[in-house]
């Protein structure tokens, strides 16, 4: 069975071209990054599928008034399995904004093929992955084989803003989708070699504070409370001050601390010689999981205390996005069949790692589901001339086919 599998995806290398070319043509970014959503991309990969043999699908549309269709769309295909346990395949439709595109050597939306490389806005993430997953599930339609697990295969929207209309809703809206005794791969994070093995996430803490003072004349400082000069000075603290005081490390990330980095600064006034009596700034936190991220906004109410009483000024602050993460065991059914998988198809001894970015997978774990992030990749996702090798497609999706046969 494992060769005719292994035949058949190599074979069909074509499949994944053909694919990300459609797939690439139709873009599906976030209301939030000024974009329409995923409907016109799932519509299209819906009918593909269909045509090309998967035909139990379903949709689950997440409502949302800003997108296309006033619906953010989610889609789920299962191939039937011998026994009743399940593996979910789980990527995501939605891409970022191409950026600067006069640093694109192609458009952006048009697949160029370059030797292996299908160069492209998403051809990498995360349309390597989900194409690599039908890629495995159609070598078991396509010759009639039944694999051993049922594969249920999701792709996801709103994953690159936070999957508040995507994974994160599905639980939320339909959690009876899935099981504990359900077996995740997201492939949504790895590395050159295929090496790593996501099993753990930082906790995120993104946060915007809004600093108001008194606007005055640039000569008059002591006529006002200078916002921008407060807000700098709380930047500071709350970079210095959370370092220090949540300094455990862990060698399973990379950086093996906890991060607390200012990012986003809004303007303030439009001309030099005005004092400005507002300033606001946000920050992008990554908390190992060992540390709550209450126990983070404690210690930023107690430093956000002392800067309102040093420059008389009110700091008022919004949570953009909070998300805990519980870790997946090293020794989980997941993470031993990936790492046997990984090793068959490539040749190389995996290891557990921890990451600071955020993955579907925290939201599985929350519920109790053993999952792991993998995907052999050049990492070039969200750069400009982003692209995916043909060769990790099927080679991934070989890693996907012999899980779906390894029995849970």
């Amino acid at each position: 069975m494992k060769e005719e599998i292994f035949k058949w995806i190599d074979n069909n290398a074509g499949i994944a071209v053909e694919l990300e070319t459609e797939l690439t043509k139709r873009p599906a970014i976030s209301p939030e990054s000024g974009g329409e959503g995923e409907l016109d991309k799932c519509v299209f990969l819906e009918q593909w599928l269909k045509k090309n043999g998967i035909t139990r699908l379903e949709r689950y549309d997440a409502p949302d008034s800003r997108a296309k269709g006033n619906v953010r769309p989610n889609l789920i295909a299962t191939i039937p399995g011998t026994g009743e346990k399940r593996f979910w395949i789980m990527s995501h439709l939605d891409v970022v904004p191409p950026g600067e595109e006069k640093l694109w050597e192609s458009d952006p939306w048009t697949v160029v093929q370059k030797g292996s490389r299908l160069v492209g806005r998403g051809t990498e993430d995360n349309q390597q992955g989900l194409v690599s997953s039908v890629l495995a599930a159609m070598a078991f339609n396509a010759q009639g084989i039944k694999p051993s697990l049922t594969i249920k295969l999701l792709f996801a929207a709103d994953e690159e803003v936070g999957s508040v209309y995507g994974i994160d809703w599905l639980v939320k809206n339909h959690g009876s989708l899935f099981r504990a005794d359900d077996m995740a791969l997201i492939p949504d994070g790895g590395d050159k070699n295929g090496e790593f093995i996501e099993i753990a996430e930082k906790n995120i803490l993104w946060m915007q504070f809004t600093t108001k003072g008194s606007q005055t004349h640039g000569s008059r400082p002591d006529l006002g409370s200078n916002a921008f000069l407060a807000a700098s000075d709380l930047a500071v603290r709350l970079h210095s001050g959370l370092h220090a005081k949540f300094s455990d490390r862990d060698p399973l990330f990379e950086p093996d601390y906890s991060t607390f980095e200012p990012t986003k600064r809004e303007a303030n006034v439009p001309n030099i010689n005005t004092i400005p009596g507002t300033d606001v700034f946000c920050m992008d936190m990554r908390i190992l999981p060992r540390y709550s991220p209450d126990s983070v906004l404690a210690e930023i109410e107690r430093i956000k205390s002392e800067v309102e009483s040093k420059y008389r000024v009110t700091v008022e602050y919004s949570i953009s996005q909070m998300m805990k993460s519980k870790p997946t065991d090293k020794d989980a059914v997941i993470v031993k069949k990936l790492s046997e998988a990984v090793n068959e198809v490539y040749a190389v001894k995996s290891r557990p790692v921890g990451i600071g970015g955020g993955t579907m997978a925290a939201y599985l774990r929350n519920i109790g589901i053993d999952c792991a992030v993998w995907t052999k990749t050049d990492i070039t996702l969200h750069q400009p001339n982003e692209y995916a090798l043909v060769e990790n497609i099927t080679g991934d999706a070989r890693v996907m086919a012999l899980l779906a046969m390894s029995g849970g």
